[in-house]
């Protein structure tokens, strides 16, 4: 095998393992650490004020195209799960919220989205990429994270907080 197929068969597998490494985890890793963060239109949002709700963060950029695919189905989810106690909470980690702004007012969502500006609560929750999307329980303890999304990902999600919204 040439060195150059060799380095294509490495990038493959690491790839692969990387890929396996982002996939949705329950490995019940205690409470969720506690943040309070400002949010569109000025309104701070303090994750302790949610207890008694499943609660699910999804961290995202607006230059992550990805994060930009699935923010109309996060809403659907949002709209659909939200009489069942169920949140949402969009944390936006760009330094500047305008292009944030700007890109909600074209694809606007109802589920409150917060700044995380100096990144301190994406650091929190050990964020590596975008977009990230940790699930808490009713009782506060973080119970699922994904890492990245591709199309489908979306029903691993809804697995879950069907599951979390019945306990």
């Amino acid at each position: 095998m040439s060195s150059y197929m060799g380095r294509i068969v490495r990038g493959a597998l690491l790839a692969c393992i990387f890929a396996t490494s982002l996939s949705l985890a329950g490995d019940g890793s205690g409470p969720a650490p506690d943040f309070k963060l400002g949010g569109r239109g000025g309104n701070n949002v303090a994750l302790s004020g949610l207890r008694g709700q499943v609660v699910m963060i999804n961290f995202w950029a607006t230059w992550c195209g990805p994060c930009r695919q699935e923010m109309p189905l996060l809403e659907q989810m949002y709209k659909k799960y939200k009489p069942m106690g169920f949140t949402l909470l969009g944390v936006n980690v760009e330094p500047d919220p305008s292009g944030a702004e700007g890109w909600l007012a074209a694809t606007p969502v109802s589920f409150p989205i917060l700044f995380d500006r100096e990144n301190r609560v994406s650091k929190l929750y050990n964020v590596s990429g975008m977009p990230s999307s940790v699930l808490i329980d009713r009782k506060g303890n973080v119970r699922y994270l994904h890492r990245g999304y591709k199309p489908g990902d979306e029903n691993t999600y809804l697995d879950h907080i069907r599951s979390l919204v019945k306990e």
